[in-house]
């Protein structure tokens, strides 16, 4: 008897594990297919993200790579990163309808927005990041060089430190958008925000320094945005959020 009472309150948990499998299968799928797309781009993707280096490297400057498959990798790296922005609609949508069991009724419905708000935020995150951030930091980089010390930078080094630029500042523009819903949910207030806001700048100065390169002023480029989408999201909270008694 034990047992059997044991079995059925194991089965909602597995039944939870297998629809985010399914749900991870399904978002790995259209990611596949998005690459056999990006894939047969990537020469003009991969020129696409070499420009803010190019623009102002100098003269006698130019890019290596010290193993014979990492020009091969990088390709493959940008357009599975490509991929990923290509099939961020259908992920976003299968984030929902992992969450959704969770929802009221009339809660279900806002998953279009959701797929919609949610890509151009990711999407506009990494353009912030190519059109303004990256340009500052290479431009920063750059500076040191001189007639004797010539920058010649390792192919998967600045690729791997762009592709992971994009994709952070994809991900961070995403807080307005999940603090709405979270807020709908009556998960959070926007008292509950201001209320930590000191905590919250100072976890944002903690993430900045860890995953930005090791100088100032792009650990400030990062943090400064994360803060103004926290602000935001605040008022997102405030006039959007669940109202409480």
């Amino acid at each position: 008897m034990a047992g059997q009472i044991e079995n059925e309150d194991k089965k909602p948990f597995l039944a939870h594990l297998e629809e985010l499998r399914n749900r991870l299968l399904v978002s790995l799928i259209g990611i596949g297919v998005s690459f056999v797309f990006t894939y047969n781009f990537k020469e003009k993707i991969f020129e696409f993200l070499m420009k803010p280096y190019t623009k102002v490297m100098p003269d006698q400057s130019g890019f290596i790579f010290t193993y014979i498959t990492e020009a091969f990798v990088t390709y493959l790296k940008v357009a599975f990163v490509a991929a990923i922005f290509l099939a961020s609609p259908l992920i976003l949508y299968e984030i929902w309808m992992f969450v959704a069991p969770g929802l009221y009724e009339h809660e279900k419905k806002y998953v279009y927005p959701f797929i919609f708000f949610g890509s151009i935020s990711f999407i506009g995150g990494a353009l912030f990041s190519y059109y303004v951030v990256i340009p500052y930091v290479y431009r920063f980089f750059v500076s040191f060089a001189t007639e004797f010390i010539i920058p010649m930078p390792d192919l998967k080094g600045y690729m791997g430190l762009t592709l992971k630029m994009l994709i952070l500042f994809g991900i961070v523009f995403e807080m307005p958008l999940l603090m709405y819903y979270l807020g709908r949910a009556g998960i959070v207030s926007h008292r509950f925000l201001k209320k930590n806001r000191r905590i919250a700048i100072l976890g944002i100065f903690i993430v900045a320094a860890i995953v930005t390169p090791p100088d100032v002023t792009s650990q400030l480029l990062l943090a400064f945005p994360l803060i103004g989408l926290y602000e935001i999201s605040i008022l997102v909270v405030k006039f959007f959020g669940k109202r409480r008694e």
